[in-house]
């Protein structure tokens, strides 16, 4: 017996749910890529993505998924040999480092942990010491989608500038652009990426990078770069070199209707929902907690993330149990635990389009869930979700 009727619902980390305005945008036949209507699209797209990034640099649009846009933005600025240093918090920095290690740059990481945030005074320490600049670029990802860790890229800009050092400051944005505040300029980034698929509410298959002046500077003496991920390659009047040859006109669709609905919401409000919803679903797992069984794998409060909510659980009990439960009872897709928390943990996702109803939803299944499998946890964890909106969100 089961109380799931329809589709999925995909409480996990990408690819999320979409709008079905988003999907409506797709189901149109293609364009003459060489239209206006065509220069017009692209055009807009790439104005919007370096106002997303808050920068008034370039905007460049890959027919890529994330570990695309990791060696596009790796690849414009390092030459073969140049070491990288990597700003441990979790599982994605540490793979943005190894796709520069495949592509031949030096990579040392400054190690962190899965429980916390980068440590802006470790990185202003590290490199203090190095007196030869050998490091050239710092990356580091605002949000960890397996930890659930949120790093203050800010002060970690703060602290590279205070220590003197001309290294490139290169953020993954992939799990928060258009979800929580990002200011590419005013935080001193040369260079930042992110996907589609998750906060943007479009399918997978694009990728994006943002280079300042100083990056673009770097870039033309950099020697790792490759014609399709090529910046310069990029530039000229002709649009198709834009995309480095047939534009994927759909996805273009589904990204320009996504951003036209984040323009209609306003960004303030979608970093505000997007806050809103993720202290509610910390507000159901700290009193999940209470029962020795769930817990938050980020410690520090402030370190967690408004996009996702990374649940260990502990005392023998294996998350995929609750996972399957959830899944095949109730039709809710929870993300796994990977990585380091591989069997230990499940995600909760509240990014892109997401709302109370969905996220109670999700929140409510779980509940169903541990009282089905007799997982031992505090009591009223949706109440107190529902009871925090209840109190938050203005008649």
């Amino acid at each position: 017996m089961t109380v799931r009727a329809g589709r999925e619902f995909l409480a996990i980390p990408g690819p999320t749910t979409m709008p079905d305005e988003v999907l409506r945008a797709m189901h149109r036949p293609a364009i003459d890529i060489y239209s206006k209507e065509m220069l017009d699209l692209t055009e807009s797209l790439l104005s919007d993505i370096s106002k997303l990034f808050a920068t008034k640099g370039k905007s460049y649009i890959y027919i890529a998924n994330g570990h695309g846009a990791w060696e596009a933005a790796l690849s414009n600025v390092l030459s073969r040999g140049d070491k990288v240093l990597v700003l441990e918090s979790g599982r994605f920095a540490i793979g943005w480092g190894n796709a520069a290690a495949l592509m031949g740059a030096e990579v040392e990481v400054l190690k962190g942990d899965w429980r916390r945030a980068v440590r802006p005074h470790e990185v202003e320490e590290r490199l203090r010491r190095d007196k030869e600049h050998t490091i050239k670029a710092v990356v580091v990802v605002q949000v960890d989608t397996a930890s659930g860790v949120q790093n203050d890229i800010e002060a970690i800009g703060k602290a590279i500038k205070a220590s003197g050092h001309p290294a490139l400051y290169m953020v993954d944005t992939v799990a928060s652009l258009g979800c929580m505040p990002f200011e590419m300029d005013k935080w001193g980034i040369d260079v930042a990426m992110s996907g589609s698929q998750k906060g943007l509410m479009t399918p997978p298959g694009l990728g994006f990078v943002a280079a300042n002046a100083r990056a673009l500077e770097v870039h033309k003496k950099a020697n790792m770069s490759t014609p399709y991920w090529s910046w310069s390659e990029r530039e000229g009047t002709e649009n198709y070199r834009k995309y480095a040859g047939t534009a994927p006109v759909h996805l273009l669709f589904a990204l320009r209707r996504a951003i036209d609905l984040l323009h209609e919401e306003g960004l303030e409000n979608a970093f505000r929902r997007h806050s809103l919803l993720a202290e509610a679903a910390r507000r159901a797992v700290a009193v999940w907690s209470e029962g020795q069984v769930l817990g938050f794998n980020v410690a520090e409060a402030s370190e967690r993330s408004n996009t996702v909510t990374t649940v260990t659980m502990s005392n023998g009990h294996d998350p995929a149990v609750l996972q399957r439960y959830c899944k095949e009872k109730c039709g809710v897709v929870l993300g796994t635990g990977i990585g380091d928390l591989s069997g230990q943990a499940f995600r909760i996702a509240h990014m892109g389009h997401v709302n109370a109803p969905m996220l109670l939803g999700t929140l409510g299944v779980i509940e169903v869930g541990l009282n089905a499998l007799k997982i031992p946890h505090g009591k009223g964890g949706l109440e107190a979700a529902v009871s925090y909106l209840g109190d938050e969100v203005a008649a």
